[in-house]
């Protein structure tokens, strides 16, 4: 018996390890490449096994963070938390149920969002997609929801009954084969795995949307997104040159473990304790989006609030390093008041 009870002695701290995952989104995308990073160069010499897990997206992400066990940690765009937070505030229950006990744990960088059309399409400007073909991303993704976001705030309309919702491959396979499709939204970190592996024979095909910082509809994209450059270093096989787009704020998001978790908040401040001791490591040596990332708790939007064990950790590294220089965040979306199963629910994942 007492043999029995060692070995379950000895096995429930492994158990626990193993069940600590973080949802990120395609495997070819940025974020499942920060996650690996944080998996190996954070986690694994804190002791603590950190699964990373592909999914559709950030909308996708908050959900199984909410409600599915094992899953402890999140990355999630911006513009998709703060789209739960607008349509909780605007009475759906449900939204509230699922954001309201999640916590950010750390802003990290700037995603880029990319407009990729055929070389031959007649459209130059971001600004001039309206009414076009467009393929949104997965239904669950950030990269849906930024479409959808971003088409409402340029035109004050939701997406064209045309548009699609297929994954960043299958978009681009029908933008270049059957030319079911006009436009290809991506948003992802550069550089993008999806658009760094474009062969160079891809090159005379393919080119990409340039903003116009100037153009009336743009600036009111502005209003929540940032410009950003997206650097010809980055996708050498597509760009003749940098081009001028947009972006939106990544998180790593966690769920408000109480002391009913103690363990698990035990495990996300060593967490938060190795990120610091390391952080300069995951800048050097990471995937080179790290680079763009402070280690800072800036003031968040109205809503939105820090997991207090980690952000008491995080803040004392702050002081013992003298690096309190707060890094800016995206600004709050205002998002109308959903009215049944609108086309942002659906993006959302809140109906079918």
């Amino acid at each position: 018996m007492r043999a029995v009870l060692l070995l379950l002695a000895l096995w429930a701290p492994l158990a626990a390890a193993a069940d600590f995952r973080i949802v990120t989104a395609s495997p070819r995308g940025t974020y499942i490449q920060v996650a690996r990073d944080l998996a190996e160069k954070v986690a694994k010499p804190a002791g603590l096994d950190l699964e990373v897990l592909p999914s559709a997206g950030s909308a996708e992400n908050i959900q199984r963070l909410r409600y599915e066990p094992g899953v402890k940690l999140a990355l999630v765009q911006s513009d998709v938390y703060q789209a739960f937070l607008d349509a909780a505030a605007s009475g759906d229950r449900e939204a509230g149920k699922i954001i309201t006990p999640l916590r950010v744990v750390l802003p990290l960088y700037e995603e880029e969002i990319y407009f990729l059309v055929r070389a031959d399409s007649p459209l130059q400007w971001i600004h001039e997609i309206r009414g076009q073909r467009i393929n949104a991303g997965p239904l669950g993704s950030g990269t849906a929801l930024t479409t959808a976001t971003l088409y409402r705030l340029m035109y004050q309309e939701l997406l064209p009954s045309n548009a699609s919702f297929l994954s960043n491959e299958d978009g681009l396979v029908k933008l270049l084969s059957d030319k079911t499709v006009d436009v290809v939204a991506i948003v992802a970190g550069q550089p993008a795995k999806v658009l760094a592996d474009i062969k160079p024979e891809a090159k005379p095909l393919l080119r990409m949307l340039k903003l116009d910082a100037n153009h009336p509809t743009t600036k009111a994209s502005l209003s929540v997104y940032f410009s950003a450059i997206v650097r010809k270093i980055s996708y050498p096989n597509l760009l003749d040159g940098d081009v001028l787009s947009l972006s939106v704020k990544a998180l790593l998001v966690t769920y408000d473990f109480t002391v009913k978790q103690s363990a698990t908040a035990a495990v996300l401040v060593k967490l938060a304790k190795s990120l610091c001791t390391r952080f300069g490591d995951l800048q050097e040596s990471g995937h080179s989006k790290w680079r763009d990332v402070d280690l800072a708790l800036p003031d968040l939007g109205a809503g939105w609030r820090y997991y207090e064990p980690t952000s008491r950790e995080i803040n004392a590294c702050i002081a013992d390093r003298a690096r309190s220089t707060p890094a800016p965040i995206a600004p709050a979306v205002q998002s109308p008041p959903p009215s049944g199963c609108s086309l942002q629910h659906k993006v959302l994942g809140l109906c079918t």
